[in-house]
């Protein structure tokens, strides 16, 4: 049963959505349970060493989370986009317009997390990539993606996917930590810019989710802290006041809400889902 029956109907795109239990998947298939309509987006393919094929989101993986939400009576549909590239950014807003007949919700997902790096070890080009899909990908998704919200003139959603780390800085996470920081100060001019048209903007702040991606970090961290690994899971969860890392289910269950009529006036909100291990 639908949690948030206003959602119906709404025509959402996803970026970054194309890993199996990513947290884009997990975004999709909700929003696809509360009647949205869903474009799952991703990069599709290997562009360059920065997108090595281990981390990123396949076609066909892709084609497989659209399959999963279209057998379980939801309607769904992929396109290949790479956030780096403005034209792509632009033809995945026509995308949903085309298929689906507008846009009502964007969420910023794309990111890399699996350059971490020490400022020191940070190689100028493994900067960029970072900061390019991390920053200037979420820049052109509210760009473009408001740009058409504002044409309809009926309002929108905007969720930009930010980290713990918007918030605390960590180690041997050095561009990580600023694209993450960055995305907050994105996040509030944007919602200060777009309120008239009252579009919300907002972002959600997840600590630890253990995704493909995640395993990999906790794998790398647990290393580079010198940290036994169980060890490292331990401290993890002994930080947590919940007691577990977040789940995909947990940023999904945030989203849907930010989405609803229910956050009708929370905008500029940079929301922390971390079972209380992040407080400001």
């Amino acid at each position: 049963m639908s949690q948030y029956p206003e959602l119906k109907g709404k025509v959402a795109v996803i970026t970054g959505a194309g890993r199996k239990a990513g947290l884009g998947e997990a975004m999709a298939k909700r929003l696809a349970e509360e009647g949205c309509k869903v474009v799952l987006t991703d990069i599709g393919q290997s562009v360059n060493e920065y997108t090595p094929d281990s981390a990123i989101g396949h076609s066909d993986e892709m084609n497989q989370i659209v399959a999963d939400i279209r057998e379980s009576g939801g309607d769904a549909s992929a396109f290949v986009c790479n956030v780096l590239e403005q034209d792509d950014v632009k033809a995945a807003v026509n995308f949903a317009v085309e298929t689906y007949g507008s846009l009502d919700i964007w969420i910023n997902n794309a990111g890399i997390g699996y350059l971490m790096k020490s400022i020191l070890d940070m190689q100028v080009e493994e900067w960029d990539a970072v900061l390019g899909v991390n920053l200037r990908g979420a820049f052109l998704g509210v760009k473009y993606a408001g740009e058409q919200m504002v044409k309809q003139g009926r309002g929108g959603k905007i969720i930009n996917i930010g980290s713990q780390a918007s918030k605390s800085a960590f180690g041997h996470a050095s561009a990580y930590t600023t694209s993450k920081h960055g995305m907050n100060g994105l996040t509030r001019v944007a919602a200060i810019e777009l309120g008239s048209h009252n579009i919300n903007v907002n972002e959600i702040c997840p600590n630890h989710v253990t995704t493909g991606l995640g395993a990999w970090q906790n794998e790398h961290f647990s290393e580079v802290t010198g940290k036994d690994y169980e060890q490292y899971m331990k401290d993890m969860r002994e930080r947590i006041p919940l007691g577990r890392p977040g789940l995909q289910q947990d940023i999904a269950k945030a989203c849907a809400f930010l989405c609803s009529e229910q956050a009708s006036y929370i905008t500029g909100e940079c929301m922390n889902v971390s079972g209380g291990e992040e407080y400001h």
